[in-house]
């Protein structure tokens, strides 16, 4: 298998974080370079379909983009450590989190940091207000993972999982404009000291060139 993979979006991060937590490295990863479009030549688009990364191009030549397909193709092949549900009840909370993270917080801060931030000028026709929008209501939906985390440790089930994944790189995504969980959200700021900390959260930091 391979993995079509860039350093900097947080999707593709998602899917680094998912193969540390398991020890997956066994897998060709490809780095594409956002910045000069080698995510939209016509050989990359004819196996992606659309201009996306993450990209994992299986041994038969099936593509799959999209990331949490492709975690959830990886879960199949590793199942352990579980990150998505062991039990229909664990599989259908942790869904309902992971897309609640998702949509409230993750989807957001992307569209906030993409409009602000100089350098995402080269892929998005950026607007101010569109990103100070999406950045004022991903901090305020962070109300909605404080309240969950009052009272558990991880944000679905008792242990991390997927949703996890999602709310963090997708949080941790406004650094690149110094945008971090209010300090008053202390349930919040617990969980996110603890994922800042795991061994997965290193594995899945942009990769450097030497």
């Amino acid at each position: 298998m391979k993995l079509y993979d860039t350093p900097l979006a947080p999707n593709p991060r998602r899917v680094r974080w998912f193969m540390a937590e398991k020890g997956i490295d066994d897998l060709e990863v490809v780095v594409l370079n956002l910045m000069e479009g080698q995510h939209k030549t016509p050989e990359y688009l004819s196996k992606a379909g659309l201009a996306n990364v993450p990209m994992l191009e299986l041994d038969d030549g099936t593509c799959i983009t999209e990331s949490i397909a492709i975690c959830r193709y990886l879960e199949s092949r590793y199942p352990e450590p579980n990150l998505f549900g062991r039990t229909p009840e664990e599989v259908a909370v942790i869904e309902m989190w992971m897309r609640r993270a998702e949509m409230l917080v993750a989807t957001p801060m992307m569209l906030g940091v993409r409009h602000t931030h100089p350098m995402m000028g080269k892929l998005e026709q950026q607007n101010a207000e569109v990103g100070q929008y999406n950045l004022d209501a991903s901090l305020r939906a962070l109300k909605v993972l404080d309240r969950r985390l009052a009272d558990q440790e991880w944000l679905a089930v008792d242990r991390l999982s997927i949703a996890d994944i999602v709310a963090f790189t997708g949080l941790d995504f406004g650094r690149l404009i110094k945008v971090g969980p209010p300090e008053e959200l202390k349930n919040v700021g617990r969980w996110h000291a603890a994922m800042r900390d795991r061994p997965a959260a290193a594995a899945g930091m942009p990769q450097r060139a030497a």
